[in-house]
């Protein structure tokens, strides 16, 4: 397992160094995709990536979208031989410290997928819970199994070779919609999905490229065409679960 760090960024440039900072502690290197991102985020990342050898910028030079930021990077880390890409927001909303806990999981399972579990504080919005809860339980629907226990989570180690395969020959969402996607294909792949625990913070007056309009209109698209695509996979997905693979 040769695993990196991988992080896409739009505009978070009041963010993004905090999180590089917390980061250095793994030891391990860093790519960040800037989506598009303006001037001064730009200017930011120019400083990260002399100030710090371990961080490599990648860039795209219109905003294409959070989930093709990721491909981006999934395909750039492959090509520089890493097998796992550990990947976070650049919000700093996710607990940096934590990466060692995700490693030591997907160190003993190389071939899952290992999810963060969010455990949220009195900050977290009321609709975005509520929007997560009903996220996850159409996932479930569409795998037939609660193994996914939260499909929108940034935080997560993904195994690039099953996720690779599937960039090539299916065509996902490039947004908000790629996470749970891919999430779900990858279940239906066979890959096992284990989750982790790990705090996620809101603070106030920090800035979210979540539409709550469109993405929410992409989200329900993707989990109907799930659900559509769960029934011809359902004999095997229920064959999986009577073969050992429960519900708990």
């Amino acid at each position: 397992m040769n695993p990196c760090l991988l992080i896409p960024i739009f505009d978070h440039g009041s963010t993004i160094r905090q999180v590089v900072e917390s980061l250095e502690s793994a030891n391990l290197p860093l790519m960040i995709v800037n989506d598009g991102s303006g001037s001064a985020t730009r200017a930011m990342l120019d400083r990260i990536a002399t100030d710090f050898a371990w961080v490599e910028i990648l860039s795209h030079a219109v905003n294409q979208g959070k989930g093709a930021a990721l491909v981006t990077g999934y395909r750039a880390a492959a090509a520089r031989g890493f097998t796992h890409v550990i990947q976070l927001d650049a919000d700093a909303q996710h607990e940096a410290g934590d990466v060692r806990r995700f490693l030591a999981v997907a160190g003993e399972n190389p071939d899952s997928l290992v999810l963060g579990r969010p455990i949220f504080g009195a900050d977290v919005p009321r609709a975005r819970l509520y929007g997560r809860k009903l996220s996850v339980g159409l996932v479930w629907l569409a795998t037939l199994s609660r193994d996914v226990r939260d499909p929108l989570c940034g935080f997560r180690c993904v195994p690039l070779e099953p996720t690779l395969q599937l960039v090539r020959h299916v065509s996902m969402g490039r947004r908000m919609d790629f996470e749970p996607e891919l999430a779900v294909r990858l279940v239906w792949m066979g890959v096992t999905v284990l989750n982790v625990g790990t705090r996620v913070t809101y603070f106030p007056g920090g800035m979210s490229h979540f539409d709550v309009i469109w993405d929410d209109l992409r989200l329900a698209w993707l989990y109907t065409r799930l659900a559509i695509g769960m029934l011809a996979r359902a004999p095997e997905l229920m064959q999986r679960r009577v073969a050992g693979r429960t519900w708990a």
